[in-house]
């Protein structure tokens, strides 16, 4: 059986983020036969319409790592009730100039941690939004929302909530089926 590759990325920058752990954690969850790149969005320039044609290498090593995978996995917290700017900026930048869109026909699942009691489902659903024009295949249960974050965590990043952690597993399950459905 052939190898499902999935590319994911976070929404924080932060050191020791809560949803950084949990693509950590979801390297070790992942179904037989598929894997997890996480890609560092941190050092992608600003998206500027007028640089589309040219833009730096990271920029379109990025692009083309999401191109080969198989599907893609994000994990972000939710800024001001949204999408942090460097997330959004992360996706417009991949998806540009108009036509030459990576994340076509791409499976997509979303996972977020927060310290509130909304664990990031109000930047789920505006990504959600994003993912209609992005023609994206968003997995869309069972819904990963880690609320109350600083709880769940230990030092080392550790999850210690085990209900999460059978979550997630099922989430990965379904991102890789669906992917490896997309590809026949």
């Amino acid at each position: 059986m052939e190898e499902i590759k999935i590319v994911g990325f976070g929404g924080s920058l932060r050191k020791k983020s809560y949803n950084g752990y949990l693509l950590n954690i979801s390297k070790g969850l992942m179904p037989a036969n598929s894997s997890l790149e996480i890609l560092d969005i941190s050092k992608l320039p600003m998206f500027n319409q007028d640089e589309e044609d040219n833009f730096p290498e990271n920029a379109r090593v990025f692009k083309e790592k999401i191109r080969n995978s198989d599907g893609v996995l994000i994990s972000t917290p939710e800024y001001n009730y949204s999408i942090p700017g460097f997330l959004k900026n992360a996706i417009d930048l991949a998806s540009r100039p108009y036509g030459d869109n990576p994340f076509e026909n791409k499976p997509v699942a979303l996972m977020s941690a927060s310290i509130g009691m909304f664990g990031g489902s109000r930047a789920q659903y505006h990504l959600r939004q994003s993912f209609v024009f992005l023609n994206m295949i968003p997995i869309n249960k069972p819904e990963v929302f880690v609320t109350m974050a600083a709880n769940k965590f230990d030092e080392d990043g550790n999850l210690k909530d085990d209900m999460t952690i059978e979550i997630m597993k099922q989430l990965l399950k379904n991102l890789v089926e669906t992917a490896r459905n997309t590809k026949k």
